[in-house]
């Protein structure tokens, strides 16, 4: 059975993280891995480069010697792994988990907050310290998106869940009930 993308990602992910922990090393190594993710970005068909069959084995080599230099213990051991199964195009949604668990381990909500207009800082700040608190985390970091669409209100989206609080959705809500 061939595995998908996201199911390799998140195993790996996991599996890192983890190793991480047990090894007290979860900061060090989520600040590797934003630095990959930096290459990533920089240079994006690396990935596809590194898992190309049709490309000779010693010119990959040469190549992940420059990626991983800069690199040791932990990080640089499971980059190979990663290489060595042929999964360096998956390595950005390894990178992904990872900082999902990472985030999650801090307890750090990341999201968004959907708003009619722009909030001003001390709203932000205060829909975050109450998106926190409704989903129990400590803290939230949220991107403020506009969408005038919503009316007023608010939809906050982190972590697999949708508050929302729009008035266009009360006014669905009321025209349902007006409708039965």
């Amino acid at each position: 059975m061939k595995l998908d993308k996201y199911t390799v990602g998140k195993r790996y992910g996991k599996a890192l993280f983890e190793l991480a922990i047990e090894n007290e090393e979860a900061d060090s190594i989520y600040q590797d891995l934003l630095k990959l993710r930096e290459i990533f970005h920089e240079v994006p068909e690396l990935g596809e480069i590194l898992s190309d069959v049709r490309l000779e084995p010693y010119e990959k080599d040469e190549i992940m010697k420059q990626l991983v230099n800069g690199f040791d213990g932990t990080i640089e051991n499971f980059l190979y792994v990663v290489y060595n199964y042929s999964r360096m195009i998956d390595l950005l949604l390894m990178i992904d988990e990872y900082e999902r668990r990472y985030d999650e381990h801090k307890s750090l909500l990341l999201g968004t907050a959907l708003t009619a207009v722009p909030l001003t800082k001390e709203q932000h700040q205060l829909m975050e310290e109450k998106a926190a608190k409704l989903l129990g985390y400590e803290q939230a970091n949220l991107i403020n998106l506009i969408d005038p669409e919503i009316v007023g209100g608010v939809i906050i989206e982190a972590n697999y869940k949708v508050i929302d609080g729009s008035i266009h959705k009360q006014l669905e809500r009321i025209q349902e009930l007006l409708l039965k």
